[in-house]
């Protein structure tokens, strides 16, 4: 038995090295269960997401720090930093460049502060993308991460376009690598990527990549992810993102027992804990049963999502907001009209804050029964560039009607003309405030932020198996007798 282990982990020492990447803990439940994990949650299964054997564990992402505060009342530090001090696997955190975690752009000095702050509280590694891969937009993100110790994984974002082509994201390539980021991922968002593309594609940005890693990050909404990380593999990129079982697939990404399986087939070794992994899993499986919770479902081709391109989870959130409106027989005809909206404004790529901005749009059009009579400011910014560099020219209809000649778009990096903040925000807040308190007050409203002093409930995921049982029991109306033997103890509960 000794010299079969011995011959396997020798084996595997000759084998190429393809890391997995858990994003459980941030994108999974941010597409399944619209962001509304907490960190009671996550706590007790800490210790067995460790034993699994990530490479790295993504944590935090902008939808995750604004829901914390928003919805959740939790102070987003205080989740990183539990994870980080409890995790001795590296952790990896997300931010939208300029904008950080809400839609708005900030100064440099607020991202530079945001990345000390990050590499404080233990992150190992920042990830950063642009909406419109103007990568303008992330090189005070990657400067200030290397300054504060930490690596830097660049994003690119995926989309399907006349314009979105590989010698498009070969050149982004090269930007990345001219600013010496230490990863280079592609991040397709809404699973657009099919086998045939990624015969092309792959080879050509490793390629250009050289010797820098390359990571992949695509959801499973058109259901060809698992193929599409079996391409990646074999062209040469080193990591891939997944989400533990219950949790994977759908508007998710894929499992990480589906992408492991195709890195062995491969003769990949990933050094993943099959009974590790199974632990996590079961835990997840649970937590769905505990909190009625939905699971992901590998998803049947839909050829209209290549269309009209919006992601899984804005699609459910859309058609629950017309169904209030009693309009849910429209989202057909509003998907529809995404689609000429996105060709009407450039090819905007559909993650946040466009993707918002285009359904906005689009529903405005469908409702008025008029193509841009309501055009709302955030829209009329992106246009004029006050986000970033657009990939393609708006069509004249829509510049016409939102009254934009060319004279008026930005040229500069967006954040060109945004003065400092921090000195102003410190002399508010007083010699006390800690750089946390800082950046909380740049990002939210004072009482959003007061609302995050309040003392957290204790955790309710704990519990003994025993207690769980217990309270599992006390729930059900239908059960009036119960005996239960734990321990060598019977004992018996009865309503």
């Amino acid at each position: 038995m000794q010299h079969e282990k011995t011959a396997k982990s020798s084996n595997e020492s000759k084998s190429e090295h393809f890391g997995l990447i858990d994003i459980t803990l941030r994108d999974a439940h941010q597409c399944l269960w619209s962001t509304r994990m907490t960190t009671d949650m996550m706590a007790p299964i800490l210790g067995a997401i460790d034993r699994v054997g990530y490479s790295y564990v993504n944590i935090l992402g902008g939808a995750v720090f604004d829901v914390s505060v928003r919805y959740l009342q939790e102070n987003p530090w205080d989740r990183i930093r539990l994870l980080c001090n409890t995790l001795t696997t590296p952790c990896d955190a997300l931010t939208r460049g300029q904008s950080l975690y809400t839609f708005q752009l900030f100064p440099d000095d607020i991202v530079e502060l945001n990345s000390h702050v990050l590499a404080q509280l233990g992150v190992s590694v920042l990830t950063v993308y642009d909406a419109l891969n103007d990568n303008r937009n992330i090189e005070s993100s990657i400067k200030s991460g290397h300054a504060a110790g930490m690596k830097v994984n660049a994003m690119m974002v995926y989309t399907l376009s006349p314009v979105h082509t590989d010698d498009y994201y070969v050149e982004r390539t090269k930007e990345l690598m001219a600013l010496k980021a230490d990863f280079i991922s592609v991040k397709d968002p809404t699973g657009l990527l099919t086998p045939e593309r990624a015969r092309t594609l792959f080879p050509a940005i490793v390629q250009a990549a050289a010797s820098t890693p390359l990571q992949l990050h695509s959801h499973c909404q058109s259901g060809l992810a698992p193929d599409v990380y079996e391409i990646a593999i074999a062209s040469g990129f080193k990591f891939g993102h997944t989400a533990v079982e219950p949790l994977a697939n759908g508007a998710s990404l894929p499992s990480a027992q589906e992408i492991e399986a195709r890195a062995q087939k491969l003769g990949r070794y990933t050094g993943i804990d099959a009974d590790a992994l199974l632990e996590v899993s079961g835990y997840f499986d649970w937590l769905c049963v505990r909190e009625d919770k939905p699971r992901g479902t590998i998803a049947a081709y839909d050829p209209a999502l290549y269309e009209h391109q919006v992601p899984g989870g804005m699609i459910s959130n859309l058609r629950s907001q017309l169904e209030t409106m009693k309009m849910e027989q429209r989202l057909p005809e509003i998907l529809e009209e995404a689609a000429q909206v996105r060709r009407d404004l450039g090819y905007p790529i559909l993650v946040s804050p466009f993707a918002q901005y285009i359904i906005t749009q689009a529903v405005l059009n469908v409702v008025q029964g008029e193509r841009y009579k309501t055009i709302p400011d955030e829209v009329r910014k992106y246009a004029m560039g006050h986000y970033g560099k657009l990939a393609s020219q708006p069509s004249d209809e829509f510049l016409g009607r939102a009254e934009i000649s060319l004279s008026d778009i930005i040229r500069e990096r967006a954040s060109e003309h945004i003065a400092p903040w921090i000195p102003q925000l410190r002399a508010e807040l007083g010699r006390s405030a800690t750089d946390e308190d800082v950046l909380l007050h740049a990002f939210y409203d004072k009482a959003l932020v007061k609302s995050l002093k309040k003392p957290l409930p204790s955790s309710a995921y704990h519990a003994s198996p025993l207690g769980e049982l217990i309270r599992y029991l006390g729930t059900k109306s239908d059960i009036n007798f119960a005996r239960i033997r734990f321990a060598g103890t019977d004992m018996t509960l009865s309503s």
